[in-house]
């Protein structure tokens, strides 16, 4: 989590020290980062990485670890140039809604190992790095960078609604449309695990004009606790949520009669009706259960024989 201290193994984090997200003063310098310090893009990234284990855990056959590095904002140039040298999966997601589109950025390693792990093997990539991805490992790269959607849209939820698309994989990233040498970039990575393996990387990255339509959702505090609130409040709450007064009823029977005989009927006509052992008791509009029709204190009554469980879901 963000401003605790590190629970990662020193052997599992990158060896090649990042930039500070905060934004520089440096006259002549532009400003790349319009957010500040991003703490709450780093608690959305810490937040994220949990929910990634069910992504990749399958893929890989066996328990995973997945954590959030700090984040860093870039020229889209100088993150290309960062980058190992070899075949890289680069994958659009397009933010909706808006035009946005955000990358998943995999490594050919760490696809070519999870391919492997898939058809049965131990998880070894090749020796030798192809210069460019057979159709299966292609499809591997576009499986992943789908199933990444899922979570990516839950972890944004609390900021804003964002939905997540996954494009076609592409090898070359001067191919990628949209995305320009001197864009500034939001680089979130994430360190990956299976068992005692070497560990790999995944970056999603965002484009910062992408994330300009939500900058007060991502200038905001962090809340990662709710105040408790105060006694009296919360029981005078308590006493009116408990005085308040739901309509009970009961259907005896519900006779259905032709238009011809509904004109034909009088005073003092019979509508005959007939109904089963159980009646249903009805809270509102909602079933609440059924009963037995009887009498109790010289008055109409019915004794409860079940009750309708309600689910919990209902009212969220």
């Amino acid at each position: 989590m963000v401003n605790e201290p590190a629970t990662t193994a020193k052997a599992d984090r990158r060896e090649r020290p990042r930039d500070s997200a905060e934004p520089s003063s440096a006259l002549g310098v532009a400003n790349l980062n319009p957010f500040g310090d991003l703490h709450t893009m780093q608690h959305l990234s810490a937040r994220l990485a949990r929910s990634l284990r069910g992504v990749f855990e399958p893929l890989l056959r066996a328990e995973t670890r997945v954590w959030a590095e700090p984040l860093v904002v870039q020229r889209f140039a100088d993150y290309r140039a960062e980058r190992p040298e070899g075949l890289t999966a680069w994958v659009p997601l397009k933010i909706t809604p808006g035009t946005g589109r955000a990358l998943a950025v995999l490594d050919a390693g760490f696809v070519l190992e999870m391919l492997d792990r898939f058809f049965g093997g131990p998880g070894v990539a090749p020796a030798a790095i192809p210069n460019e991805f057979s159709a299966t490992a292609e499809m591997m790269a576009a499986r992943v960078a789908r199933q990444l959607a899922a979570p990516l849209t839950v972890a944004w939820e609390p900021l804003v609604r964002l939905g997540f698309e996954a494009g076609n994989v592409e090898v070359n990233a001067s191919m990628l449309a949209d995305l320009d040498a001197d864009d500034a970039m939001v680089v979130t990575r994430f360190g990956i695990a299976a068992g005692d393996g070497e560990h790999r990387r995944l970056d999603l990255v965002y484009p910062v004009a992408a994330l300009k339509p939500h900058t007060l959702s991502l200038t905001g505090k962090v809340h990662t606790k709710s105040a408790e609130p105060e006694p009296e409040w919360r029981n005078g709450i308590t006493r009116a949520v408990m005085a308040v007064q739901f309509p009970v009823r009961s259907v005896l029977a519900e006779p259905v009669i032709s238009l011809a005989r509904l004109m034909e009927l009088k005073e003092g006509d019979v509508i005959p009706i007939s109904f089963g052992p159980e009646v249903p008791v009805m809270i509102g509009t909602d079933r609440f259960g059924a009963g037995t029709v009887g009498t109790s204190n010289g008055r109409a009554a019915i004794r409860l024989n079940s009750i309708v469980r309600i689910n919990e879901e209902d009212f969220r």
